[in-house]
């Protein structure tokens, strides 16, 4: 039973750093929110990235005037860790 777990986790991941791409990339644009797939896409992606970027805002490295965001990076790398360390149970 646990083994046909592994491949929807490994999915909810992929789906979750696809997201998080598709996020930096239309930030690149400066796209509106007024998109509803725009709105949907941050609904999902902020939670994770918020509590990241307080604290990189916190750190020594960080501040309010920093030019690039790197929550989105961090978020990545934590999510793939995340991944492993669940499928290693699994």
């Amino acid at each position: 039973m646990l083994g046909n777990l592994a491949p929807a986790v490994s999915m909810f991941f992929l789906v979750l750093r696809i997201m998080l791409f598709v996020r930096i990339v239309l930030s690149w644009f400066a796209v509106g929110r007024n998109n509803r797939v725009v709105e949907i896409l941050f609904a999902f992606t902020e939670p994770i990235l918020a509590p990241i970027r307080n604290l990189v805002n916190r750190s020594p490295l960080g501040g309010p005037g920093m030019v690039l965001d790197f929550s989105p990076l961090i978020a990545v790398v934590l999510l793939r860790v995340l991944e492993r360390f669940i499928l290693s149970f699994l």
